[in-house]
């Protein structure tokens, strides 16, 4: 819900650099800054191919498939298909997936004379089918605990690397497309451009790059005494800073944008009640974004930081712990997205004496996760358009389809939970094009369980079978 997304990367204002806790204070000059650009080139260039040779070892089917040529036509044979649009049931299809995407989806019976005698196929009768899940709010290259002190001797390639591995165990879990808001170094976007080219198993990653704060919030590395000098990745002041800092981040790949409106929970000496960045601020930062073609999301717990952030045209309110309702008629007028992290209260409560916290973390987390359910819920009450998001990182990454369950309790149907995860998510994206539907020409990300979602939404904790873009992840 509050995951700081405190870089592991900072540096002094005479132009020290810290990776992993140590700091180096030396001026660094350009042909020392030569010098770790290649260092940082061959480490990543090392990390891709380790985790090639473990794709390949993983998924031997998948390497042959791309070493051979396209892949073979599959028809996938399904007892039922959950339309999440209308949430009916469309029973006995097939589902025809060439390239890559789905070429016809209809009743077997009219669709079977079109399968290509040469299809490989896939059955799937006796399951429910849906469209691939949406995670609109991960961190892909965290873990647990990783916002404490523990998290200091955590370098960016080691982030990386924890990145590959919790990007593998998300796709399997059923979460075929995320978007990922707040990584240090860039790091999810190296994961997402390994992904893409086919180095390692994931999902599509929408991805923020290090997410924008002032000095001293909740986006900053506020663990290190003065001395330090400790600065976060995406720590900008003043209108002129920001709109640098959104260029910056589009310049090393973000597809969107993520800033911190008010404080969080998961940082140290910061309320989550208050607004950080000001008015004018958030309306420099949304404009730019805009303008260069990424939508923006903000992390806002605080009323008024919820406010002045939608004021400005921000996309989407992460958390909305303390919305009220001026927030929330602000938001049903101008469409704006609410994504809720409330599993987490339940895994975190259960566990947080082992993650190394600080003692303000803690009680800020005791405080703000109950008051979010109970605001949540009158959001939800009310029609504020929400969209599904987990802060996984808080919680080990594959448990995000326990958010479900917490969605319905807090009054939403089974079928509203699954929209929030496809047709909300895929547009809160600007990817309805793509992903959150079973349509011809989208991409063939799907998954299948046994039982009936609409019944019992816990079921899509417990997926049989994963595929993304015509590639079988995980099959029981």
């Amino acid at each position: 819900m509050a995951h700081a997304d405190s870089p592991k990367s900072v540096a002094n204002h005479t132009g020290a650099v810290r990776r992993g806790g140590a700091v180096h204070s030396a001026e660094v000059r350009p042909w020392e800054q030569g010098r770790c650009r290649r260092a940082c080139h061959c480490l990543l260039q090392s990390f891709i191919a380790a985790m090639t040779c473990l794709a390949a070892a993983r998924f031997p089917m998948r390497a042959q498939e791309t070493a051979g040529g396209p892949q073979p036509v599959l028809a996938v044979k399904a007892g039922r298909v959950l339309d999440v649009r209308t949430g009916n049931y469309l029973e006995r299809q097939i589902i025809v997936v060439e390239g890559g995407r789905i070429k016809e989806i209809g009743a077997a019976d009219r669709v079977q004379p079109h399968v290509p005698a040469a299809a490989r196929i896939i059955d799937l009768s006796q399951s429910t089918l849906l469209p691939g899940l949406i995670d609109a709010h991960t961190h892909v290259t965290s873990d647990p605990g990783h916002t404490g002190y523990r998290g200091l001797s955590i370098s960016v390639p080691r982030e990386a690397l924890i990145g590959a591995r919790n990007a593998r165990v998300t796709l399997e879990a059923g979460f075929t497309t995320i978007r990922n808001v707040g990584a240090s170094g860039y790091s999810e976007i190296a994961l997402r451009d390994a992904i893409n080219a086919g180095d390692l198993p994931g999902p599509r990653i929408d991805a923020s790059g290090p997410a924008l704060g002032i000095t001293g919030g909740h986006c900053d590395n506020n663990l290190l005494a003065p001395q330090f000098h400790a600065t976060g990745d995406g720590v900008a002041n003043g209108v002129p800073a920001v709109i640098s800092k959104v260029r910056e981040n589009i310049k090393y790949g973000a597809d969107v944008i993520k800033f911190c409106a008010t404080g969080g929970v998961l940082s140290k000496g910061d309320s989550p009640d208050l607004e950080q960045f000001s008015p004018e601020e958030m309306r420099a930062i949304i404009a730019e974004a805009h303008r260069l073609g990424r939508k923006v999301a903000a992390h806002a717990h605080g009323a008024q930081g919820i406010k002045d952030a939608v004021l400005a045209g921000v996309d989407s309110i992460e958390h909305g712990s303390f919305i009220n309702a001026e927030d929330i008629q602000l938001m049903k007028e101008r469409g704006t997205y609410l994504v809720a992290t409330l599993y987490l209260m339940d895994w975190f409560m259960a566990n947080y004496k082992s993650l190394g916290l600080t003692d303000d973390m803690i009680a800020k987390a005791k405080y703000v996760m109950p008051a979010a359910r109970q605001n949540v819920a009158r959001a939800i009450r009310e029609g504020v358009k929400v969209a599904f998001g987990t802060d996984a990182a808080v919680y080990p990454h594959g448990l995000n389809a326990h958010e479900f369950t917490v969605m319905v309790k807090l009054g939403m149907t089974p079928l509203a939970a699954i929209q929030a995860a496809t047709i909300n998510a895929a547009d809160l994206l600007g990817w309805s094009d793509r992903v959150g539907t079973l349509e011809p020409g989208k991409f063939a990300d799907l998954i299948a369980v046994e039982g009936d979602p609409l019944k019992d939404v816990a079921v899509l904790e417990k997926v049989s079978f994963v595929m993304k873009g015509g590639e079988v992840v995980r099959a029981k």
